[in-house]
């Protein structure tokens, strides 16, 4: 192989699942060690992977989608190495240890099929009549890989007593067990996101994470539902 190619070469499996620089998934595959991935994402694959788009069990749970937001997945089963991407976006991988984390769907890239996971109403945004905001909660002991558009940032929320605020359009996970509510800013209408008119951000208290990406979605994750 040429000399300025080897260094892009396949690297030897280390875990279930991995990066292979920072835009692409690597994932072991293995019979009886399903995943579920974001449809269209397989970029490549090595061995015997069959490929089951919108199966029953996603549409069952999806049926619950109806914000626009949906991913749609598909199951992935089968022996050898698949690689996942997402239009170039990083990739953060997660092992989750009898844990779970809640993802904005649009950053849904793949995760172990024997999971826990469901589509959720974000809770403590009630009072914002006419809006609402529904992520993927995934829970249990495996694997999970997410997307960022750019290298994320991850605020630990537990460090102090004063509330994380955060941008809805540039929110990719955060910790389930956070407490979320809503706060609208005229002041800062003109500083803080790309919309018109009035801010609107995320404020979470308590022990865990929330993970930040540096551009923010291109959909409306706070819109009208009907």
């Amino acid at each position: 192989m040429n000399q300025q190619l080897a260094g892009y070469a396949p690297t030897p499996v280390t875990a279930r699942m991995e990066n292979h620089g920072h835009s692409m998934l690597k994932v072991a595959m293995a019979t009886g060690q399903d995943l579920y991935a974001r449809t269209g994402s397989m970029v490549a694959y090595e061995g015997f992977i069959q490929y089951e788009p919108n199966p029953p069990a996603v549409r069952q749970i999806a049926s619950q989608w109806i914000t626009g937001e949906g991913a749609p997945l598909m199951k992935c089963t089968g022996d050898g190495l698949l690689y996942l991407a997402d239009y170039g976006a990083d990739v953060v991988v997660i092992n989750l240890n009898n844990d779970s984390i809640s993802v904005n769907g649009t950053n849904v890239l793949a995760f172990d099929g024997h999971l826990t996971w469901g589509v959720e109403r974000v809770k403590g945004l009630a009072k914002f009549a006419g809006q609402g905001l529904w992520n993927v909660c995934i829970s249990g002991t495996g694997w999970v890989a997410i997307t960022s558009r750019g290298t994320p940032l991850v605020v630990d929320c537990g460090r102090g007593e004063d509330e994380t605020y955060v941008d809805p359009d540039a929110l990719v996970a955060w910790s389930p067990n956070l407490k979320v509510k809503g706060k609208r800013s005229f002041k800062a209408s003109s500083l803080i996101g790309r919309g018109s008119g009035e801010a609107f951000q995320m404020a979470f208290s308590g022990q865990g994470i929330v993970v930040v990406q540096p551009s923010e979605d291109s959909t409306d994750r706070l819109r009208v539902r009907h």
